[in-house]
């Protein structure tokens, strides 16, 4: 399952550079599925929608950092942990529980990113 960051974020942007997908922005700041990967054509968003992999998408939040479920592995493949998580002074990263992803599936999706 992605993460998600909770309104108790405090902006400090400490979780934003330690995401090996780039799949965390401020607030109010359009994301693509591009940003830190090595996608350059369409990609399929998780709500099946078929995008341009650099056409911005709408953010996620407006007030705090986020993370967009597009592109968040939980960093399986990367690290033991999600680094965002593991970073937060707040504790404000945690799991969504909107997108239920198993491990083979997050493996997947990173290997789709960097391919």
């Amino acid at each position: 399952m992605a993460i998600k960051i909770t309104d108790e974020c405090i902006n400090c942007g400490a979780c934003e550079p330690e995401c090996p997908n780039n799949a965390i922005y401020e607030g109010g700041v359009e994301w693509a599925i591009a940003d830190g990967t090595s996608i350059k054509d369409a990609y399929t968003l998780m709500s099946g929608a078929v995008v341009d992999a650099s056409a911005k998408q709408k953010p996620v939040a407006d007030d705090t950092y986020y993370i967009t479920p597009d592109k968040c592995t939980e960093c399986q493949g990367f690290h033991e942990e999600p680094q965002c998580a593991a970073v937060c002074p707040v504790d404000c990263c945690v799991p969504d529980e909107m997108y239920r992803e198993t491990v083979e599936v997050l493996l997947q999706k990173k290997e789709k990113l960097h391919l």
